[in-house]
């Protein structure tokens, strides 16, 4: 019970973590049909200016500012990069947003270095919020968990109940409406553009202390976000939530079961050697192949449900 529970908690804050990524990616590309390969360094670079900022001033004013500056960047980055290429098709755009992923890493390398910098929780929220079985569950894993559900329910509200969200949803299917009636189309755009990286920067905020800020942070969450958008189905929020959970629930299991094909057939009662045909796969157990499992779940996913778990195919 104990290690159930545990590895249960776990694995559903890392995956509101990867939600809070990915719904920025799945806004943006549901909104404006432009896949943005550059996500996850908008993620970073919210983790970098929060360092900054939280080092000046402390956390709780990085977990306003940082998100804000790195959404206004994502604004710029659309008005003076992306836009221009908007009537060039798909293919410019993704180019663009592929090398800006590596001109952001550069960028973050030249100013803060190479080496991981001591981004640490803060004080208040470093103890245990609760403790069963004699094992603790930090509190800022369940200060994460507020803050993405928080952040769910706040794109729901913006989205389906509110006047900018109507405008925007409007503006996707009916532009020359909406512009006929006063609106200015690319700049909503520009802005949903930027919402979707501020989303990105305040997942950096919150998960760049609670593992490690460093330049290959958005490497090592950048395939895992596209899995997820994938699994989840293209454009769908609710799918990417779905998926999230699934994948960071499925991953941290599979970090914590040491067990091989090997163990279970000598617990059967076979006698597996070194010499035995196939020993070196065997061998190889859950926790080793952890890494994997999401992009096995995204074939499995493409073979039998192309659309994606709640996705529409168009």
């Amino acid at each position: 019970m104990e290690f159930t529970l545990f590895t249960l908690l776990n694995g559903v804050s890392y995956g509101l973590l990867l939600f809070m990524l990915s719904s920025g990616l799945t806004l943006i590309f549901s909104m404006m049909g432009v896949l943005n390969f550059a996500h996850a360094s908008f993620y970073m670079l919210g983790a970098y200016i929060a360092y900054s900022i939280s080092s000046w001033l402390g956390f709780w004013p990085a977990l306003i500012l940082a998100p804000l500056v790195v959404g206004v960047a994502g604004a710029l980055v659309e008005r003076y990069g992306l836009r221009p290429l908007h009537k060039f098709g798909h293919i410019p755009e993704l180019l663009f947003t592929f090398g800006l992923s590596y001109l952001m890493v550069e960028l973050v390398q030249l100013i803060w270095g190479r080496a991981a910098v001591p981004y640490p929780i803060p004080r208040e929220l470093d103890r245990p919020l609760f403790t069963l079985f004699a094992t603790s569950f930090p509190m800022y894993r369940g200060f994460m968990m507020l803050v993405a559900l928080a952040m769910l329910a706040g794109i729901w509200l913006v989205l389906t109940r509110s006047r900018i969200g109507l405008v925007i949803q409007a503006a996707l299917t009916h532009p020359d409406a909406v512009e006929a009636l006063g609106h200015n189309v690319p700049r909503i755009f520009m802005w949903v553009f930027g919402g979707g990286c501020a989303l990105a920067g305040l997942a950096g905020v919150i998960g760049g202390n609670a593992f490690v800020t460093e330049p290959g942070m958005a490497g090592t969450v950048g395939s895992i976000i596209f899995v997820v958008v994938v699994v989840g189905g293209m454009g769908s929020l609710a799918g990417a939530f779905v998926a999230s959970i699934l994948i960071g629930v499925l991953q941290t299991f599979a970090v914590a079961l040491d067990y091989s094909m090997m163990s279970l057939l000598n617990w059967a009662g076979a006698n597996i050697t070194p010499t035995t045909p196939g020993y070196s796969l065997l061998k190889l157990t859950i926790a080793q192949s952890a890494a994997i499992l999401p992009f096995v779940l995204l074939v499995l996913i493409l073979i039998f449900r192309p659309k994606g778990l709640m996705g529409t195919r168009e």
